[in-house]
């Protein structure tokens, strides 16, 4: 069982244009669609698409219409009710597959729902392979909430605890990585520069600087680190070794919540028993899925790439192209 949290839920709202964006012009879009988001619902939708046990709490109000969303997934739900609605975040894709958001604030967590929320997730963590906590913090609940969450469901489960799994960034994904020692983060590039206080934009070799960075928290303040690069492919890190992805040719539609199939994939293999080359290559194939499909689909086994994956071991050179 793969269990999630979604702090912060979104309805994602995603519509695609006839043309390019044009600042200021009013433009006609070819479709749209909205979907129940919010990084662990995603997660919880692609695990739970592939046939695997998967559950999701969500903080979410009686009467909000998120939760007719969130019902319809038919994905199982343990729902915290709250007094605030979800939030919206609209995606705007071009014909080219470039990409605009807008992400909108969440509703505020008072300290009462903030305390109900933990107590749904160490809940649910009971008999669970894996916990999530993934997406951005809420207003209201302080940076330290997923690694004050972390210390909870361990206390309460000691060996019986899952393994946990972060896809955070900025502050909260600092505070995890530096009391709670997770067994998994998934950063993308820009994020593991902000984690070690550095910055992305002044890399030249993206691959030797996120595997520069990811080798001083693995495996010390995390037990593995998944980083996603795009259209560069994903790296791993472990106690036992480091591997590099190549991302396959796809013609990209969304690349909205492709992060978190990516995560769904890589879980997925785990509960497999795959190795950690072939965790990393379903990772990558369920991230490239997901980009070519419109919105936040969920993908399937049937989505996945027909091109294999090719994963070597990161300590030969590679070439970066």
């Amino acid at each position: 069982m793969i269990v999630t949290l979604t702090a912060n839920p979104s309805a994602d709202r995603a519509v695609v244009l006839s043309e390019a964006l044009q600042p200021g012009e009013v433009q006609r879009a070819s479709s749209s669609r909205e979907d129940a988001g919010g990084k662990g619902v995603n997660v919880a939708r692609v695990v739970s698409a592939a046939g695997a046990p998967a559950r999701a709490v969500v903080p979410v109000g009686q009467h909000d219409p998120y939760r007719v969303l969130l019902e319809d997934t038919g994905i199982a739900l343990d729902l915290v009710e709250v007094a605030g609605r979800a939030r919206a975040n609209l995606t705007i894709t071009d014909p080219s597959g470039e990409t605009t958001k807008l992400n909108l604030p969440g509703a505020e967590l008072s300290a009462a729902e903030a305390s109900a929320l933990t107590a749904g997730v160490v809940a649910a963590a009971e008999g669970a392979t894996w916990l999530v906590l993934a997406g951005s913090l809420p207003p209201g609940v302080p940076a330290t909430f997923y690694a004050d969450l972390i210390e909870a469901v361990r206390s309460r489960w000691g060996a019986a605890a899952p393994r946990i799994a972060v896809d955070a960034s900025g502050e909260a994904l600092a505070a995890v990585v530096a009391t709670a020692r997770p067994d998994l983060i998934k950063p993308n590039h820009e994020e593991l520069a902000e984690l070690v206080g550095e910055d992305a934009e002044a890399d030249v070799d993206v691959l030797a600087e996120a595997a520069r960075r990811a080798t001083a928290l693995v495996p010390e303040r995390a037990a593995s680190a998944l980083v996603t690069l795009g259209a560069d492919g994903a790296l791993l890190f472990t106690a036992e070794g480091a591997w590099r992805g190549r991302a396959p040719k796809i013609q990209v539609r969304s690349t909205v919540g492709a992060g978190d199939s990516s995560l769904a994939g890589y879980l997925l293999a785990d509960l497999d028993g795959a190795s950690a080359p072939d965790r990393l290559a379903r990772s990558i194939a369920y991230g490239a899925a997901a980009a070519t499909l419109p919105g936040t689909q969920a993908p399937t086994p049937a989505d996945l790439p027909a091109e294999p994956i090719a994963v070597s071991d990161f300590a030969t050179p590679i070439a970066t192209s």
